[in-house]
């Protein structure tokens, strides 16, 4: 069963938001700074979606491991 184009956007931008709180959470309790918490979060969740996108790209290219239809 294939999921809508929605319910992916929903679920990814609910993930995303998980993983930001997280980190931010993981950092104010390294750092003591929530400020500083909330940045690394950003900062990690902005390098994250960029290094995914261009490895979904670099993997769209290789052939090895798919099947013909």
């Amino acid at each position: 069963m294939g999921e809508t184009a929605l319910r992916s956007i929903v679920k990814a931008t609910t993930w995303q938001i998980l993983g930001l709180v997280v980190m931010t959470l993981i950092t104010w309790t390294i750092t003591g700074s929530v400020a500083t918490g909330g940045a690394i979060a950003l900062a990690g969740a902005a390098c994250g979606m960029l290094t995914y996108l261009l490895h979904e790209r670099v993997w769209a290219r290789i052939r090895w491991g798919r099947r013909p239809f």
